[in-house]
């Protein structure tokens, strides 16, 4: 899997301070995991950060900001994918961090196989 491990380290960073944060490798990068359920991920130079639908809309109106899309083309409600140019200023990632982490307590956890 390649993806950016310096943009990895930076979220490593940012969620060091949690309790329960585990990290797996899964979207052609690393997952991590806070308090059991996908939080925000590092596919490529990208994040993938899960923010929830009532954030959407407005993530969706800055520059460098798509929303995932799934099998058969459906788009994700809670997901984003943020290039690089959407946070290069430390304020701007830390913004992304938050809104994962403010939708976390909300989202719902994957069943384990």
């Amino acid at each position: 899997m390649s993806y950016n491990t310096k943009l990895a380290d930076r979220v490593r960073e940012a969620l060091a301070q949690l309790p329960d944060v585990e990290e797996k490798e899964m979207f052609r990068g690393v997952c991590f995991m806070v308090n059991g359920k996908m939080c925000v991920c590092v596919s490529g130079d990208e994040l993938l950060c899960r923010i929830g639908a009532d954030a959407m809309a407005g993530a969706l109106d800055d520059n460098g900001v798509r929303q995932m899309i799934m099998a058969r083309s459906r788009p994700s409600k809670d997901f984003v994918f943020v290039s690089d140019e959407a946070f290069q200023r430390q304020a701007d990632f830390d913004k992304w961090i938050k809104l994962a982490l403010d939708f976390n307590p909300k989202a719902k956890a994957s069943k384990r196989k």
